[in-house]
Parts: structure tokens; C-alpha cells; sequence
């Protein structure tokens, strides 16, 4: 051998960037695989696929799954309130049937106020609660000023002054606005 040729490990500082560190150095990376290690890596390729297939087919059953459940909820969302509500309108029937055949005034006025008590009660019932706005100061986060009105007294500038319609909270949160007149 003359000095101008060089063995591959020579010119890496002894090291052949072809061998695989977890294999001696007599085997390299460029090697054609052995025909019973392809046909395992071939094996494991064929189940990696399979179970990829499986999984992204599991996922996409659930997602429809779980968007067919969104949409049953959403649409039996209201079902316990409006069968509690449901006795509400049977005494609405009744009272609307004692309307037309009675002419004592005093006892359609008491029928028709126990019909409303239930109904407010069963509507509390499921968490709502009306809100307080008469005589408290305006706030644009509570309230919808429909006009503005010269004060009646010094005391009610800026206050709520009516409630044109009331508004309510459902659980604490704010369901409707009152729309209300604001002293000025």
C-alpha cells in the first residue's frame, strides 16, 4: 500500500460513519437486510396499519357518537321544565273552564292567582329568579333603558325610575335584561 491511499476509518478519526452503533463494525447501514428481518419489519409495518386503521375508525365512530348525543340533548333539553309546566296548564284548563261558567269575580281572581303562583313556584323551582330594578341605580349590564325621564325627586337621577318588562336570572345568570325607564 502506498502512503496516498487511505482506509475509509483512516480518514474519520478511525470511526466508519456506515456502521450502526448498536452493531459491530463489520456491518453497515447500506447492507441489504437479511430476508427474515424483512419480512418481520414487513410483519410489523402490516400491524402498525392495521391498528392505525382500527384506532382512526374507533375515533371517528365516537365522534359521531358523541355529536348524535349533543343533538338529543339539545333537543330534550327543556323536557323537565316543560313537564313540570305541564300541571301549570292543566290548572290554566281548568280555570279558563270556571272562567266561562262562572260569573263570581272574586273566585276567578283567586283561581287565576293560584295558576300564576305555581307557575312562578315551579319556574323557581329550576332556578329562576327575577330581578330587582326599581329604585336601584342604573347599570347598562343589568338593565336595557328603553327612555329617560326627568326625576321625580333629587334621589332617583340615575336610578330606575319603571320596569317596562322584567328581566330574570336562570342559576345566577342574567336570562333577560329588564327593560327599564332611567330617571335623569
Amino acid at each position: 500500500m502506498n502512503e496516498n491511499t487511505q482506509l475509509p476509518e483512516e480518514e474519520n478519526n478511525g470511526l466508519n460513519i456506515n456502521a450502526d452503533e448498536n452493531v459491530s463494525g463489520t456491518e453497515h447501514l447500506t447492507d441489504p437486510l437479511a430476508e427474515s428481518d424483512q419480512e418481520a419489519l414487513e410483519a410489523e409495518l402490516r400491524e402498525s396499519k392495521d391498528k392505525y386503521i382500527r384506532l382512526a375508525a374507533e375515533f371517528d365512530n365516537f365522534r359521531k357518537r358523541t355529536a348524535k348525543e349533543r343533538i338529543e340533548l339539545f333537543q330534550t333539553a327543556g323536557r323537565e321544565v316543560i313537564t313540570d309546566l305541564l300541571d301549570v296548564l292543566d290548572d290554566a284548563d281548568r280555570a279558563l273552564a270556571e272562567l266561562e261558567k262562572s260569573n263570581d269575580n272574586t273566585a276567578v281572581k283567586e283561581g287565576v292567582k293560584l295558576v300564576f303562583n305555581k307557575l312562578r313556584n315551579v319556574l323557581q323551582a329550576k332556578g329562576l329568579k327575577p330581578m330587582e330594578a326599581v329604585g336601584k341605580d342604573f347599570n347598562p349590564d343589568l338593565f336595557e333603558a328603553i327612555t329617560e325621564i326627568p326625576a321625580p325627586s333629587a334621589e332617583l337621577k340615575g336610578k330606575v325610575v319603571d320596569e317596562v318588562t322584567k328581566g330574570y336570572y336562570l342559576n345566577d345568570k342574567i336570562i333577560r335584561h329588564a327593560k327599564v325607564v332611567v330617571g335623569k
